[in-house]
């Protein structure tokens, strides 16, 4: 694999069908190991429970405050600087519970796909 720049405009920030706002950094077939993502959810709201075939999560909080609720563990509170992690095919949903939105990196490995994104 040869060295690459990757760049990520603001005007790319798209809503997904999760629930929340998705700038993508860094998801390319030329890099099939890992993705990284921003992901944004408004104040109040939450992501639908889902889950990613054969994808390992990490959640990294930048900026506001929530609760990751993973597999049926109990809800976990998150906030800036915590890492969260979520095995392949376990069930998780983040609801933001503060003023501000909610702002973490996805990091999935390998590369996030679109067919891989599950419901429930």
């Amino acid at each position: 694999m040869k060295g690459r720049l990757f760049h990520a405009a603001e005007r790319d920030e798209h809503y997904f069908r999760e629930g929340c706002y998705i700038l993508e950094h860094l998801n390319d077939p030329a890099d099939p190991d890992a993705s990284i993502a921003r992901a944004r959810v408004p104040r109040g709201g939450s992501t639908r429970r889902h889950h990613l075939l054969g994808t390992a999560e990490r959640y990294f909080v930048l900026a506001g405050s929530g609760v990751a609720e993973i597999g049926g563990d109990p809800a976990l509170p998150v906030g800036p600087g915590d890492a969260v992690l979520i095995p392949p095919g376990v069930a998780q949903r983040v609801t933001n519970t503060g003023e501000e939105d909610l702002v973490f990196l996805a990091i999935c490995t390998p590369r996030f796909r679109p067919e891989n994104y599950r419901e429930g």
